[in-house]
């Protein structure tokens, strides 16, 4: 082992045996790892008007108990609001951008004016181009498209002001210009610079056609524009306390500029156990079409999922991908909605079989997560979110982007939400040793 190996392997054995805190001390301290209590439960930590997502309720006693799972956006259940859209057959995702960003939903003017702002500022302006990492070694999607929003604050003449004026113009911006950020990174990173095709947006499409036009090369069909534009609205929120929308909180509430609040969120929604799953998803589907020999053998099917839990099959880290979720427990209710879209275009593209596949994992894996594990775990988004897009005909290393093309809506509302409440965000940490220690000379020390 060479010298820079030796000194790596030293501190990771010195920071392992100082991070680890007994179960005991935790519970000693009324400590709350992750914010969230042992039945699964959030902590309080602040008050929003944006996004509200319900999984558990009290009863008189106090007792926390879970409940089936509701997504509201400022006041409004997202199964109405996307029944609503289905049945005025249009698209609905630039509404209820509108409808984050205000807490209002808009006028048909109102609409109107707010599609025509978002169509104006789509393009990227050359210098912002020139931006995309055309050479880069190694690049990650998620990685490029954080470079990109960072030096978006380079080109703007008024980046760092606080003004809630400049913030909303700033957020609108954004949303505007993330399909096209997310397709030109995509296109960079996998065509490896100069054989790029940037394809300018369309002027009158709605952000779900546009992505699809500039993401595959063809103007999609309503049908299938409209399904992405679903995904879009049940990925644009998910309340203040997911991963990466707090993150942009606690940033914003430094007084950080728009730009590298928002970096945090996509920071936050890189990592695999926020963004990544749908990927994971797809990765242990795959296997799983390929070493289960009869996909309509439950038994068959039940048999395999057990292997994975026992780490012996999948990527061998006992996860059954697309189970569970931080807050829902008996249902997400974003999973009925997809699924159906799902099955639809499974018929449409003749993959039904990889559908009924996907539907006996679903009925199988919370039964068999709360035999091994003892807690109640449902299906949640991304199970069926990366079958979707892949049947829209979208490359995998789009998936997490698409949901920060969806969440950038969230980040932005809670963005301006958080300036205007203005505290900065400053929790405590308890220290694990009990007294100060006595400092020991250098030549001294063994």
């Amino acid at each position: 082992m060479g010298l820079e190996d030796g000194v790596i392997e030293k501190v990771r054995k010195l920071s392992l045996a100082s991070a680890q805190i007994p179960i005991e001390v935790i519970r000693e301290k009324k400590v709350v790892p992750g914010l969230r209590y042992e039945d699964g439960s959030g902590v309080i930590v602040g008050i929003t008007s944006k996004g509200q997502v319900l999984g558990y309720e009290k009863d008189w006693t106090g007792k926390v108990s879970a409940v089936p799972g509701k997504l509201i956006y400022c006041g409004y259940n997202v199964e109405d609001l996307v029944k609503n859209v289905e049945n005025e057959n249009r698209f609905g995702f630039e509404e209820i951008v509108y409808l984050l960003l205000t807490g209002d939903l808009p006028t048909k003017k109102d609409l109107s004016d707010f599609v025509k702002v978002l169509d104006k500022r789509r393009k990227l302006p050359s210098a912002l181009k020139k931006r995309l990492p055309y050479k880069s070694k190694n690049e990650k999607m998620m990685g490029a498209l954080h470079t990109v929003v960072s030096a978006m604050q380079v080109f703007d003449e008024n980046p760092d002001s606080t003004d809630i004026s400049n913030i909303t113009r700033q957020c609108i911006e954004l949303i505007a210009k993330f399909p096209t950020i997310v397709a030109y990174c995509h296109e960079v990173v996998v065509a490896k610079g100069g054989k790029a095709k940037l394809l300018a947006p369309k002027a009158g499409l709605s952000t779900a056609e546009n992505f699809l036009y500039m993401a595959t090369g063809k103007v999609p069909s309503p049908e299938k524009a409209k399904v992405l534009d679903l995904a879009l609205i049940l990925h644009a929120e998910h309340g203040g306390g997911n991963n990466s929308t707090f993150s942009t909180r606690c940033v914003s509430s430094s007084g950080a500029n728009t730009y590298v609040a928002i970096c945090a969120g996509i920071g936050s929604l890189s990592g695999h156990l926020h963004g990544g799953a749908n990927e994971a998803v797809m990765d242990m589907m795959e296997e799983i079409k390929k070493k289960v020999k009869n996909w309509e053998d439950i038994c068959e099917v039940e048999n395999y999922l057990n292997l994975i839990m026992d780490k012996k099959a999948g990527d061998g880290k006992g996860i059954i991908y697309g189970v569970g979720h931080a807050v829902y427990t008996i249902s997400d209710p974003r999973v009925a909605i997809l699924e159906e879209k799902a099955k639809v275009l499974a018929k449409e593209m003749g993959r039904e079989k990889e559908f009924d596949l996907y539907k006996k994992v679903a009925s199988l894996a919370p039964g068999i997560v709360n035999k091994r594990k003892g807690k109640t775990a449902c299906i949640n988004v991304d199970f069926y979110s990366g079958f979707v897009y892949d049947m829209l005909e979208l490359p995998k290393e789009l998936f997490t982007p698409i949901f920060a093309m969806a969440r950038v809506a969230g980040w932005s509302a809670h963005r301006i939400e958080e300036r205007l409440q203005g505290k900065i965000m400053r929790p405590a940490y308890l220290p694990t040793y009990t007294k100060t220690k006595e400092y020991v000379p250098l030549d001294e020390r063994k």
